[in-house]
């Protein structure tokens, strides 16, 4: 599908965003897992959640909707998959739902599309498999895995690698293990798990990087919200920081702490960002955010920024070419292995809209002040990129188009619908 992205002067309007991302796959898994019925209101429409969904059904958990709308899941014990389950272009279904194949008491195998395929796995394998887990994986490393359930083992492990998948998936694991489980994080990661984890019944602690999820505890059926996505709402609040003219408000975002990293970064660098009606709901802070037009000094995400802003980096990288100083990314190899190697992705079309940048192994240096120029945007099947640069055509100087721009459907199908909405010539 290609879509074709005019300039727009001014962006305005009132938009809800999908559920978030995160937040959904921990939902969709626990819900399987947990004695009795749950309802999931403002699931993602993503096809990367949908993909965890059809894993889980394939398991045995009965998923349906109610009449309104909402994902109702009958949980309990899963049993062997008939066939090797679909995760699509997950990782997150893949490296998280490893941890709860690996404690079942059947063998099952996972895998997904080519893009998948080519996404190493061992920082999921290794702490799995001093748990008592057996897995088997193409060339060592790469889906399809083969994971002969186990019984297994609480642990205590020092991530080498800041991550909140490879936490995640440790911790799921841990429910099912004998003794309690430890995770130990070199930077704080975001904590969706953890909170979810809590909502359905388990002891779990929290304090300065290390989580001791105890043993034994009986995961319960819940009736949950999820708020929008932080991560989608960047793509717009990009587009209203660069626009001539903008007043746009977003409707109920998650905004939890540790997915803040964010809104800190676009205030320190001149954003006009206000939250608005901030409430809990199942742990998870969310509020509405008003941001206008503002003028962007730039900036520099390195260390454990750039660890929480990873999923944000492609957007960011746009609004730092608009900005007064640019934007210099450090730190960042993990985006060499996301969907594409999107230092690359990026740098191609940045070259393609006439753009100047400079990449290093780790990351990337952008100039500001920088004209973006009318152009055929290739984002290799990632929809991160799609959306980054659909926000960088609005401030073209002529009409761009997006090849393959179904992509974006992977974590927000409505991206192209509300783009227009809010977009004024």
């Amino acid at each position: 599908m290609r879509e074709t992205i005019s300039p727009a002067r001014k962006i305005d309007g009132v938009i809800t965003l999908p559920g978030d991302k995160s937040i959904s796959h921990r939902y969709g898994m626990l819900a399987a897992v947990a004695e009795g019925r749950s309802t999931i209101a403002n699931y993602s429409t993503g096809a990367d959640c949908q993909s965890t969904l059809g894993c889980m059904a394939a398991l045995g958990a009965k998923i349906d909707r109610d009449e309104e709308g909402r994902v109702v899941i009958e949980g309990g014990a899963l049993r062997e998959p008939a066939a090797q389950l679909d995760a699509g272009n997950s990782g997150s279904t893949i490296r998280m739902l490893s941890g709860i194949l690996a404690a079942q008491p059947f063998t099952s195998q996972i895998g997904g599309d080519e893009s998948l395929s080519r996404r190493p796995m061992a920082r999921v394998m290794k702490p799995l498999t001093e748990m008592g887990a057996c897995i088997e994986a193409r060339d060592g490393s790469y889906p399809p895995l083969t994971i002969h359930g186990r019984t297994l083992q609480g642990i205590d492990y020092t991530l080498p690698v800041a991550s909140a998948q490879v936490k995640s998936c440790i911790l799921l694991a841990g429910v099912f293990a004998q003794g309690d489980t430890i995770v130990r994080e070199p930077v704080r990661t975001r904590d969706h798990t953890e909170i979810a984890l809590r909502e359905f019944g388990t002891d779990i602690e929290s304090e300065k990087r290390v989580i001791r999820l105890r043993a034994g505890a009986r995961l319960k059926g819940r009736e949950l919200y999820v708020p929008g996505d932080l991560s989608s709402a960047c793509f717009f609040l990009v587009a209203a920081l660069m626009a001539k003219e903008a007043n746009l408000i977003i409707q109920g975002v998650g905004l939890n702490p540790t997915r803040s990293a964010l809104l800190d970064f676009l205030v320190s660098m001149g954003a006009s960002i206000k939250v608005l009606d901030l409430h809990q709901t199942a742990g998870e802070l969310i509020g509405n955010l008003r941001v206008r037009t503002s003028q962007i000094a730039g900036g520099v995400i390195e260390g454990a920024m750039t660890t929480a802003l990873i999923d944000e980096i492609p957007a960011l990288a746009v609004l730092g070419a608009s900005s007064r100083d640019g934007l210099t990314v450090r730190d960042a190899s993990e985006l060499r292995i996301k969907e594409t190697d999107r230092i690359a992705t990026i740098e191609s079309n940045f070259r393609r809209m006439g753009l100047e940048i400079e990449t290093a192994p780790d990351g990337f240096r952008v100039p500001g002040g920088q004209l973006f120029h009318a152009a055929e945007i290739d984002p290799a099947g990632d929809h991160r990129i799609a959306m980054a640069f659909a926000v960088a055509a609005l401030a073209a100087d002529g009409p761009c188009t997006i090849e393959g721009a179904e992509c974006a459907g992977v974590s927000f199908p409505e991206f192209f619908d509300w783009l227009r909405e809010i977009a004024e010539a």
